[in-house]
């Protein structure tokens, strides 16, 4: 797949307004776009988002579910997780992809439900590096699941990991991809079974992290 290292994109070129660093990528094909130039459009759009990745922050992760940011040391080579929020769950998840380097470990606090809202993200961000598909990846699902519902947030998984089976064809569910947002622009990427797994990997990291905090939640109330 070719990605260039360069960008020249401008959003105005599509009839899209820029907000921020990027914008909704909805109905681009009224635009009189030919495939070769939506691919184009994807492709400066990953870059763009891997250059300035939402949710990053600077932190080291160990092994299980010790960390060096946000914690409270316990005794010496043991530290646990702390939340922001009495409220709120944390837990945090590492994922490796061998094939690619790519390396990110996804943390998020997931509300227990005592502050009378639905069990939601209250916090989401992630540490690592690999390729601009991977970092792109994490950067737009942040945009789209931070302060998502659980449910909400799996929904998005789902419809995600089906866009990445689809095999460059998308999804057949408007309605979907609509909840999708800007992640359509890993369409294309779907194409390359290789580089699929770089385009999973943060929202693997996700899944992973809340089902380990709704564990705990389920612990305490047992």
């Amino acid at each position: 797949m070719d990605l260039r290292t360069e960008s020249s994109f401008r959003w105005e070129k599509y009839g899209a307004s820029k907000s921020g660093r990027a914008t909704r990528l909805e109905g681009m094909a009224d635009y009189g776009m030919s495939s070769e130039e939506l691919e184009q459009m994807y492709q400066e759009v990953i870059l763009e988002a891997s250059k300035t990745p939402h949710g990053k922050v600077s932190f080291t992760a160990e092994k299980g579910q010790q960390a060096t940011i946000g914690v409270d040391s316990l005794s010496a080579g043991e530290s646990t997780l702390s939340a922001t929020h009495e409220y709120c769950v944390p837990a945090q998840s590492h994922q490796f992809n061998p094939t690619c380097g790519d390396e990110v470990t996804v943390r998020v606090e997931i509300s227990d439900g005592t502050d009378g809202k639905p069990q939601h993200i209250e916090h989401l961000v992630w540490d690592g590096q690999g390729c601009s598909i991977s970092q792109a990846s994490l950067s737009i699902m942040v945009d789209l699941v931070d302060g998502k519902t659980v449910d909400e947030a799996m929904e998005l998984f789902h419809a995600f990991h089906k866009l990445m089976e689809s095999r460059g064809a998308g999804l057949d569910d408007e309605a979907m991809e609509e909840e999708l947002g800007d992640a359509v622009v890993f369409q294309g990427v779907s194409r390359y079974p290789m580089r699929i797994k770089c385009a999973l990997l943060g929202w693997e990291g996700l899944k992973d992290s809340m089902a380990q905090a709704l564990a705990q939640m389920n612990a305490k109330e047992a």
